[in-house]
């Protein structure tokens, strides 16, 4: 094994680690650590829309939640992915960094208002009034007019610096998406790749693993 791969040999080796997701917790850490990208944390969040329709896209994945294995995104929830969800609470998300790729399936369900206000409050300001001013997913006639909306919010709220409040809009907040599957795989010289699978019934349930081809 060469010393570039030394760093995950635990997935060449049998048994498989118990628990998948302080792996990926450990993976995106490390990610932020190197610099290798400019948002480690990226995700790409697959969907499905009403008429049954794939769609796909790149959000940020906020929050990691080891114990129950969950992952939170915040949005526009009355945008194309939000009206997705709210049809079908069934989504997937793929992390990607150098060598290494992590699959999580699960279900898909509204963080608490508490929990919204709370990282909506971290926000930079322009963030918070833009998500007052944009209609996510919705046609706009200009870049000029969706200025001119977030120039209106800033003075609704009489907002010009960081410090000043600016509330969470109702329609914006968290999604948490709870793992049924996890798919963890590293790259290997001569794409002999180390692939695996640990799925599970409900939160807390013991994983079952599986290693898959590559």
């Amino acid at each position: 094994m060469s010393t570039k791969e030394a760093p995950d040999a635990w997935l060449a080796e049998d048994p498989l680690p118990a628990e998948p997701v302080p792996i990926v917790e450990r993976w995106l850490n490390q990610a932020f650590q190197t610099r290798g990208q400019e948002n480690p944390h990226a995700v790409a969040l697959a969907t499905v829309d009403p008429d049954g329709r794939p769609s796909v896209r790149i959000v940020l994945c906020n929050h990691i939640d080891t114990e129950r294995g969950a992952f939170t995104m915040y949005t526009n929830r009355s945008s194309r992915k939000g009206r997705a969800i709210a049809h079908e609470p069934r989504a997937a998300i793929v992390f990607h960094w150098p060598g290494r790729q992590a699959r999580v399936e699960g279900r898909v369900a509204p963080t608490s208002d508490a929990v919204s206000d709370a990282y909506f409050a971290t926000r930079p300001l322009e963030a918070r009034l833009g998500a007052w001013a944009s209609q996510q997913s919705e046609p706009i006639e200009s870049r000029d007019q969706l200025l001119d909306a977030v120039r209106s919010v800033q003075d609704r709220f009489g907002a010009t610096r960081e410090a000043d409040p600016v509330p969470r809009p109702p329609h914006w907040g968290g999604l948490e998406l709870t793992a049924e599957a996890v798919e963890l795989w590293v790259g290997r010289v001569g794409r002999v790749h180390d692939r695996a699978i640990w799925r599970r019934r409900t939160v807390g349930a013991p994983w079952t693993t599986t290693r898959l081809q590559p």
